[in-house]
């Protein structure tokens, strides 16, 4: 079977915030994850950004349980974008850019680009850039 890594954004409601599901992600499913950011509450909702890792099957089992736990599962691409529309190609956000994801791609026309697979949804790009042409949205 083919291995697969995708990035997701896990949305949990409060009754099962303190449960140790991603502990059986790994144990029951296989699946090798790598927390990219958690603002999780004790009695609240909660959210976390990951990557998991694993045979496909297994992965699609995984986002099932997940699901059935009540847990929103939604690919990390979905939450932040680039309004190109919106870019003055300033480039204050690629020094704050922790993962390489806002870069200049064109250095004699100082042009800016996106690409959403290196990033990590870290919001630093949202304040960073100064006409808001980074934008989240769930």
């Amino acid at each position: 079977m083919a291995l697969v890594s995708r990035r997701v954004v896990l949305r949990f409601p409060p009754q099962i915030v303190e449960k140790p599901i991603i502990c059986y992600l790994s144990k029951d499913y296989n699946l090798i994850f790598n927390i990219l950011k958690a603002n999780i509450t004790p009695e609240e909702k909660g959210i976390m950004i990951m990557e998991l890792t694993g045979e496909e099957g297994d992965y699609e089992k995984g986002i099932r349980y997940l699901e059935g736990l009540g847990v929103d599962v939604q690919p990390l691409s979905q939450d932040i974008i680039w309004v190109e529309e919106k870019c003055t190609h300033c480039g204050a956000c690629v020094g704050f850019c922790p993962s390489g994801a806002l870069y200049i791609a064109d250095r004699e026309g100082m042009r800016i680009d996106f690409d959403p697979s290196k990033c990590i949804a870290c919001e630093v790009c949202l304040t960073a850039c100064p006409p808001r042409a980074m934008e989240l949205r769930f």
